[in-house]
């Protein structure tokens, strides 16, 4: 039998609970569209996972790992999960992860990996478009769009604020006193943030006024860390878009450079917006 490794119980926060009527982070809107209330968001989920990985892969799962997650059901605030990860078997560099809320439902599922990427979790999915015909919400979107350039410098001072306030679930020292490489490395959430909020000015034309959820997240790195206090340049652009029967989602692909040219970091999103909330599906 597997020894699966286990992460500590931990009270996610929705630290989103005060982005705003309209968000689903917010109680009333995400009741309206069928959740128990604000959900915690996806990548609030992933800062769970880095400890255990580091004991899996090491150090080096910061240089050039992977984690890649497919989001099974929302969570609200202050609910307990835990993070479950498979040993590597021999001669394999990718593993099973997976996170449960404490009475067993399943909020995530995916993989993580060190080196090679291409075998990840979101990156085996088939992606083939739906008609755009059949698009309400997202019917100017197509494969190839460029979400735009940005030059940004990626401040450590939200993720100190975090660190300090409590609400990192599973907090690294290096998120906050150096680490390893020197600097400060960036959380999953720290790197999420920059590597979607930023291509979001591109996106948020597209989506209209419709409620958006974070339904896949993977990052990778492959001259990591993603170290805080840096200047990066992203560049992001759109790989796909389709629809489930509650959502139309749209897949894309940011990626950040130092300032030397060399690729630190790439992540790889699956944007949902609800059908239910977008004026283009009522009456």
């Amino acid at each position: 039998m597997i020894e699966v490794i286990k992460g500590p119980l931990w009270a996610a926060r929705n630290w989103s609970a005060d982005a705003g009527q309209g968000s689903i982070h917010d109680d009333a809107t995400a009741a309206e569209l069928g959740f128990r209330g604000g959900t915690v968001a996806g990548d609030v989920h992933m800062n769970q996972f880095p400890p255990i990985l580091l004991q899996v892969f090491g150090n080096e799962w910061f240089e050039r790992g992977n984690l890649s997650l497919n989001f099974k059901n929302a969570t609200v605030d202050l609910e307990k999960v835990q993070v479950f990860v498979e040993p590597l078997a021999p001669g394999q560099l990718q593993t099973k992860v997976w996170m449960e809320r404490e009475d067993g439902m399943l909020v995530c599922t995916g993989t993580a990996a060190i080196g090679d990427h291409s075998q990840s979790e979101l990156r085996r999915k088939d992606l083939r478009p739906c008609d755009p015909a059949d698009l309400r919400i997202l019917n100017q979107l197509h494969a190839g769009l460029s979400l735009g350039q940005y030059d940004v410098f990626a401040s450590a001072d939200k993720q100190f604020h975090r660190y300090d306030t409590q609400v990192i679930s599973d907090p690294m020292p290096w998120y906050r006193d150096g680490s390893p490489w020197g600097d400060v490395v960036a959380a999953p959430c720290t790197i999420i943030e920059f590597l979607w909020a930023y291509p979001m000015q591109g996106l948020r034309p597209y989506v209209g006024e419709s409620v958006g959820l974070f339904g896949a997240i993977e990052i990778g790195y492959t001259n990591g860390p993603f170290l805080l206090n840096r200047h990066y340049h992203l560049e992001s652009e759109v790989v796909s878009v389709g629809q489930s029967p509650q959502t139309e989602f749209v897949w894309y692909e940011t990626t950040a450079r130092n300032e030397a040219g060399e690729l630190v970091a790439t992540m790889r999103m699956q944007s949902r917006s609800m059908k239910a909330s977008s004026p283009a599906y009522q009456g």
